[in-house]
């Protein structure tokens, strides 16, 4: 079976990877300045997580002085789908990579890494993911520097603006599903109703914001799962 195990093929593949989280990050450090953290911190948690979703949650959570009860439990359920990802990915890794290679590329298996190695044919080597989640890396901690930065220069209209690109990323990857799945439309609204109820109903407002996140996300998901599940082969003809 053919090893792909190349440092600078792996260079190359990651490369727009880089680019495109340059942007993100760019928008998570204006955000997080914003919020109230200070550059190192913000740099610091880009460097230690590379996950937009679970940082983008982790923020205000941290911010509203919640507890790391609701910080674990809200990263577990946000970034579930890596260890997932990590499973599947973990049947393409070559012979060259040991145990501790394999916790290394799991730090950097982001859903963008993972589809690149996967569509690899055959097995990818120790080299090769590397030089992959190489560039992602720098490209995440990067970006988280320079928006950071910025926050602290730009006047305080451009930095609110600024901040809201991050929320536009999500909306982006929600929107087009939502308009060729009814399913998933109505799932949607239901976590946003539920939101609403946690929000200005009387003792639901009282729950600290991290497990209304926490609650909503998982309420919502399971109930549809169990209600109105997605066959996978509606999945594809919706894609």
């Amino acid at each position: 079976m053919k090893e792909h195990n190349s440092f600078l093929k792996g260079i190359i593949d990651g490369m727009p990877i880089c680019l495109g989280y340059l942007s993100v990050a760019f928008a998570f450090g204006i955000f997080s300045v914003d919020s109230g953290l200070a550059i190192w911190e913000t740099l610091l948690i880009s460097m230690t997580n590379v996950t937009s979703a679970g940082q983008l949650a982790a923020v205000p959570i941290i911010v509203g002085g919640g507890t790391l009860i609701e910080l674990a439990v809200a990263q577990l359920v946000i970034n579930l789908r890596y260890a997932l990802m990590s499973v599947s990915l973990s049947q393409k890794l070559g012979k060259s990579i040991n145990l501790l290679d394999r916790f290394i590329i799991a730090f950097v298996n982001t859903d963008e890494v993972f589809a690149v190695a996967s569509e690899k044919d055959g097995t990818v080597g120790k080299k090769y993911m590397f030089g992959l989640i190489l560039m992602p890396y720098l490209g995440w901690s990067i970006g988280t520097l320079v928006g950071a930065a910025a926050g602290n220069i730009l006047p305080a209209a451009v930095v609110s603006a600024l901040g809201i690109a991050i929320y536009g990323m999500f909306v982006a990857i929600v929107v087009p599903v939502m308009k060729t799945n009814r399913r998933c439309l109505v799932c949607v609204l239901f976590a946003i109703a539920l939101s609403c109820a946690f929000r200005y109903l009387p003792y639901l407002s009282a729950v600290p914001s991290g497990f209304t996140v926490i609650i909503c996300a998982v309420a919502a998901s399971a109930l549809f799962a169990v209600i109105a599940p997605v066959k996978i082969e509606e999945g594809e003809e919706n894609a």
